[in-house]
């Protein structure tokens, strides 16, 4: 088990989000020890390292809390979680696709910007 503050260090994350993830519900079934401070289990930290994996890719908290409530299903609805998961998956491949387009410009911009220098230096 693990404290909020244990949890914070592991996952980078500050104590409030973790409170708000878990008043949101995309954080389930936080314990509590005998003082009642909220407590963690290894299983629940591995959830929020993918938590933060699919914000991290621009998932919202209604999306996660629709996967959620499917994962909470349990078996039954494994491909729909899968197929959730893939859909979201090519969101994010059109994102990187659309972000590597846009580097590549800007690459092209710098160099610009590099000929015109090296070509006034060198005058």
């Amino acid at each position: 088990m693990y404290s909020i503050k244990e949890v914070q260090i592991k996952s980078g994350l500050p104590a409030s989000t973790l409170r708000y993830y878990e008043k949101e519900g995309i954080l389930p079934d936080v314990g509590r020890d005998e003082g009642g401070r909220r407590v963690y289990t290894e299983k629940q930290i591995d959830w929020i390292r993918f938590l933060m994996a699919m914000k991290d890719t621009g998932m919202t908290i209604e999306e996660i809390k629709a996967y959620l409530e499917l994962n909470v299903k349990g078996e039954a609805t494994i491909q729909e979680r899968r197929d959730f998961l893939v859909a979201h998956k090519k969101k994010v491949e059109a994102h990187v696709a659309q972000t590597q387009h846009n580097l590549e410009k800007i690459i092209q911009k710098i160099a610009f910007y590099d000929h015109v220098v090296m070509g006034k230096s060198l005058s």
